[in-house]
């Protein structure tokens, strides 16, 4: 019913920045969130930041003050600004968005902090 592409991944450089997108599209009328999530090999998926309907936002404590949640509404499009990056952000970073009540999950786009 719903599908989520996620880009923007990549090799960086610590302290250095990168924008994820993500692009919904399908029964996407009544979107109550939009989050990102992110798992790292050997570890669970945790919580990085998550948008609501009326633009509310909340971050992991790893996040909070370098990466930014916000969104495209034309574009049907979520984004996560993330600046300062450390080793410790490398993980595939996944988009969770809620329609009615319901869960869904893209595929993911890799992320790799490292000199």
């Amino acid at each position: 019913q719903v599908q989520l592409v996620e880009s923007g991944g990549g090799l960086v450089q610590p302290g250095g920045s990168l924008r994820l997108s993500c692009a919904a599209s399908g029964s996407i009328f009544s979107i109550s969130a939009v989050g990102w999530y992110r798992q790292a090999p050997g570890k669970q998926r945790e919580f990085v930041a998550r948008i609501r309907s009326g633009g509310s936002t909340n971050y992991a404590d790893s996040a909070k003050g370098r990466f930014t949640i916000s969104r495209d509404n034309a574009k049907n499009t979520v984004y996560l600004q993330m600046n300062s990056l450390k080793p410790e952000d490398t993980a595939k970073y996944y988009c969770n968005v809620v329609v009615d009540e319901t869960n869904y999950w893209g595929k993911g786009t890799l992320v790799t902090v490292s000199s």
